[in-house]
């Protein structure tokens, strides 16, 4: 069964006006046959009725005809049209057009209506005969009057008719199937302007579904608006809690970190290194928790070159460190500012803390794919391919000469994955260090 309404609608209405038009076709073609053959049979008995009222006995006792009917058919050899007058005991008195051939007639009784039917007496000449038994007056002998006609004009009406019935009934079919596509298309468009406002919906483009459909339809786009506003609400309030109980946690965190501080043994040490550790799980979890609470706000959307130039001045005060960027301006993140800049934000302050003291920021879009990407390079060491996979593990960190938690490109990598993007590490061809690729999705009136 396909899974399209609009195939299954149309595969119903096809199979449906098929069955009813080959029924219906069966039928009216029987009936407009049969109305043909009785008017065809009709005629022959005008003819027949004609011989019976002109037939009298003649002095030898003899049948004959008073007087010739009138088509000049029943003249001609072989003409098609033939009668034949038969009693027992005598030489039938026939036609001329029958010439050496006769009809043979069947057992009748006196009294009988006239009979119609087919006969293949004559070889590649079929005929339709009309008879009738018939006691003439001045005659005790039983009369059997016979007209015969040729079935080919017959045959010819019936498959004209039959060839018309079938190219009618196969247009009014098509017909028939086109009505039921343009209904089906037109039936299911509110269907369709659902799907496109939900994509809208997703992509940042609106908040909610618009509520002018029809009256069908209205309880389910009533429903999906409900569903959206409580998946929210619930999103919020789960990234509330996430953050209640980070900062809860923090303040008895941060006083055991000062009582451990304060003294200088093997469990003071223990206690300072886990709680660090602690502390990195709880910012690490904090940031997806946020992450993906902001991420069910679909309409959301982020301009990125303002949100670059404000980290650009952020990370060169904090750093000696000049910071370029390029590419393309007018971009726009589908997702929320704060998330955009806490992912850039750790890319550009690695490349300033671990590079040489340049750093260059690349923005591209590519509006077929839906998404645009931004590279960022420094000037630094570079990471080895084989330790590249490392640094995205929680509390990796390649260089411990220099502070940080190792939480960022873990950070970085799990709030892209939540958006639907990627990270990617390589080494930069204009400064030789490492090169960070941040793949993320394209706000929607930015796409083709």
């Amino acid at each position: 069964m396909s899974r399209s309404l609009t195939r299954r609608m149309l595969a119903i209405a096809a199979a449906w006006t098929i069955t009813l038009l080959v029924i219906g076709g069966f039928f009216l073609e029987r009936a407009v046959s049969n109305i043909i053959v009785r008017n065809f049979d009709a005629q022959l008995e005008a003819v027949l009725n004609a011989m019976i009222a002109t037939a009298e006995i003649g002095s030898a006792g003899e049948v004959q005809l008073s007087r010739a009917l009138g088509d000049q058919r029943y003249q001609e050899p072989y003409s098609g049209l033939y009668w034949q007058i038969s009693t027992p005991g005598q030489e039938p008195y026939r036609s001329r057009s029958l010439w050496d051939r006769a009809l043979t007639p069947t057992q009748g009784k006196i009294g009988d209506d006239m009979i119609a039917y087919d006969s293949d007496a004559f070889p590649g000449e079929p005929l339709r005969i009309v008879e009738q038994s018939i006691v003439l007056p001045d005659s005790s002998l039983i009369f059997r009057f016979q007209v015969a006609h040729s079935r080919a004009a017959l045959n010819a009406q019936l498959v004209s008719v039959r060839s018309t019935l079938m190219w009618s009934l196969g247009v009014l079919g098509l017909g028939l199937i086109g009505l039921a596509s343009a209904q089906a298309t037109y039936g299911l468009w509110p269907l369709r302007r659902i799907r496109k406002q939900i994509v809208q919906v997703r992509s940042g483009a609106s908040k909610r579904v618009s509520t002018d459909f029809p009256t069908e339809i209205s309880p389910l786009v009533t429903e999906l608006n409900e569903l959206l506003e409580h998946t929210e609400n619930q999103a919020e309030a789960a990234r509330m809690h996430a953050g209640n109980l980070a900062h809860a946690l923090k303040t008895p965190m941060a006083i055991l970190i000062n009582e451990a501080t304060r003294q200088d043994t093997p469990l003071s040490e223990t206690v300072r290194s886990q709680l660090g550790v602690m502390g990195r799980h709880i910012d690490h979890h904090l940031a997806r928790a946020r992450a993906l609470g902001r991420r069910a706000i679909v309409n959301a959307r982020a301009p990125v070159w303002h949100s670059l130039e404000a980290l650009q001045r952020t990370v060169e005060r904090m750093y000696e460190v000049t910071i370029d960027i390029d590419g393309v301006h007018d971009v726009s993140f589908r997702g929320e500012r704060q998330d955009f800049e806490e992912m850039v934000g750790n890319l550009i302050d690695n490349a300033a803390k671990y590079g040489g003291g340049r750093v260059f920021v690349t923005v591209a879009s590519f509006p077929d794919e839906g998404v645009f990407t931004v590279v960022v390079e420094d000037d630094g060491k570079g990471v080895t391919k084989a330790d590249r996979a490392a640094l995205f593990e929680r509390g990796a960190r390649l260089d411990t000469g220099k502070p940080g938690t190792g939480l960022g490109l873990a950070i970085v990598k799990d709030v892209a994955e939540i958006y639907g993007g990627s990270v990617t590490l390589g080494k930069s061809e204009d400064l030789g260090g490492l090169a960070v690729t941040l793949t993320l999705p394209l706000a929607e009136n930015e796409r083709i």
